[in-house]
């Protein structure tokens, strides 16, 4: 098998930082896997010292077969640093699997990547693998699925699909009439749409929602475990993007994904189970609105 490096970006989180890598270090392919650390420079001089933790611990990792370290001697924010740090590695080396500095993986997040990188490596309508899956209900779905949005939380690629990659907010924005939209939010399930918005108007920078419009307006597909690999520690307010921490609150699968043939299009019932349970995180959410709102009227 031709094992994917991996690349890892960081910042001044160093406990998060400790636990990503430990958690790697337990997988059966590390010792195999070249590691490459990108690690960012300081936004503000209060960030200088939680930086330079986080350089001074990872340039003591080992347990895979190189690490190499990658210091930004300026702060490029995590958008550009991935941009930067996916397309130089995988330009190199044709594939690669992507994690940030708040993913804990389980000791088979590798081996169902390279797994999987290896079995779609032709199957050019497969896009992107993903490690990470929403908490659904998993009776009578297969190990894996395929859909069309992309979960950025532990990931891999080709470069040949890669290639196609450009974060052009504007240039998107005239390539989605209302009915694209409405496909890409899920038919309203939920509103991913959002954020291409706000990085059109400058209130954001982020890079995952332009690689999911890149895939989706090349028709492609991404492969999911329908039992998560991948747990997000990160939703603690230490992040740049920290989102709500219940609604992507997962537990880590203890089994390796089996990969087998299946057909090249959506699992609806896989998405439609998503989709349900966006719908009910919806309604916790009004039932909590509405219940703060008596509180203050009693």
């Amino acid at each position: 098998m031709n094992i994917a490096p991996i690349a890892l970006f960081v910042y001044n989180r160093p406990w998060h930082t400790r636990q990503t890598i430990e958690a790697l270090q337990k997988n059966e392919l590390a010792s195999s896997s070249k590691l490459f650390i990108f690690s960012d420079g300081p936004k503000k001089e209060d960030d200088l010292e939680k930086v330079l933790e986080v350089r001074d611990y990872i340039k003591s990792v080992q347990g895979f077969q190189d690490v190499q370290v990658i210091e930004r001697g300026a702060n490029w924010g995590l958008a550009d640093s991935i941009i930067d740090g996916v397309t130089q590695i995988i330009n190199q080396y044709s594939r690669i699997i992507v994690i940030e500095d708040d993913l804990v993986t389980s000791p088979h997040f590798l081996t169902f990547m390279n797994n999987a990188l290896e079995f779609y490596r032709d199957e050019t309508k497969v896009w992107h693998i993903s490690g990470w899956n929403y908490p659904i209900d998993s009776e009578g779905l297969p190990d894996t699925f395929l859909w069309r949005v992309m979960n950025c939380w532990g990931w891999a690629t080709w470069s040949d699909r890669w290639q196609f990659y450009r974060r052009a907010p504007e240039e998107i924005c005239e390539k989605f009439p209302k009915d694209k939209i409405r496909q890409f939010n899920l038919y309203g399930a939920h509103d991913f749409w959002s954020q291409v918005m706000t990085n059109v108007n400058g209130r954001n920078k982020t890079w995952a929602i332009f690689w999911y419009a890149t895939i989706f307006l090349n028709a492609g597909l991404c492969l999911n475990p329908t039992k998560s690999l991948v747990q997000n520690i990160g939703l603690d307010g230490s992040g740049t993007n920290s989102g709500k921490p219940a609604f992507f609150q997962t537990t880590l699968s203890g089994h390796n994904p089996n990969i087998v043939f299946q057909k090249l299009n959506e699992e609806e019932l896989a998405v439609n189970r998503i989709m349900k349970y966006f719908d009910l995180q919806k309604s916790s959410f009004l039932r909590r609105c509405l219940r703060k709102i008596k509180r203050m009227l009693a």
